[in-house]
């Protein structure tokens, strides 16, 4: 497995639009191209960071985001987008992470 940092500036009045956006391409990331899926968050010092995991690098760079609507949707993240930075390719080394199920309980 392998991940990949994202990190961007995001117009404050554009916040929405870059949500629907990311969510829209991640979506399909995962149900199109085998992506493991993706989180994004707003971090404390104004940046905006996601990151997305992939079974592996290849995957990610075979994946085809020339159909589906993503030309768009890439466009509206980068209408949204004041500043971005390189992805940061991260190799996991532990992992002791625990995603909640839909109940609310803790899952492995």
């Amino acid at each position: 497995m392998v991940i990949y940092l994202y990190r961007w500036k995001i117009s404050p009045e554009k916040e929405g639009q870059f949500e629907k956006a990311w969510s829209r391409v991640t979506a399909y990331l995962r149900e199109e191209c085998g992506s493991l899926g993706s989180r994004l968050h707003r971090g404390d010092d104004g940046l905006w960071y996601g990151y997305a995991q992939w079974p592996s690098a290849e995957a990610r760079a075979e994946a085809d985001l020339e159909r589906g609507g993503m030309p768009e949707a890439l466009r509206l993240m980068k209408d949204a987008t004041i500043g971005n930075f390189p992805a940061t390719v991260l190799t996991p080394v532990s992992d002791f992470l625990v995603l909640p199920d839909k109940g609310g309980n803790k899952r492995p």
